[in-house]
């Protein structure tokens, strides 16, 4: 016996894709990681594309750095990587600068350059 509902069509609704750019520097720094933080950072960038929202233990926002930016936190066995990402424009994510993490705080320093390679791509000069 058929199901009554076995021709009704199946809507789905799937959000937009956003794109995802990269500051030359934050580029270079995930190349550069293993095999394994690669994998993590690429497919949490990949769920954030889809506009899956992660957050805590993966992400957390980063207002020091500026309004609606985020880090992602990953780590292997013998080191923790951070990437920061802006996601408040309407298509786009912007991943901006990469680090490792040393110490329990997020060194100045690192906020400082976060800012400014999150201005150069906003103003268009990275």
């Amino acid at each position: 016996m058929c199901s009554p509902l076995a021709n009704v069509p199946i809507l789905r609704h799937t959000a937009p894709v956003k794109s995802i750019t990269f500051h030359p520097k934050a580029l270079a720094f995930i190349r550069d990681q293993s095999p394994l933080l690669k994998r993590e950072i690429g497919e949490a960038l990949r769920d954030l594309q889809k506009g899956i929202s992660i957050g805590l233990p993966l992400s957390r926002p980063m207002p020091s750095v500026a309004s609606g930016t985020h880090e992602l936190r990953v780590r292997s066995a013998t080191m923790t990587v951070r990437v920061f990402y802006f996601v408040k424009l309407a298509d786009t994510i912007l991943v901006f600068h990469g680090f490792q993490k040393k110490t329990q705080k997020t060194p100045a320093h690192e906020i400082a350059l976060g800012q400014r390679r999150l201005q150069e791509m906003v103003d268009g000069n990275d």
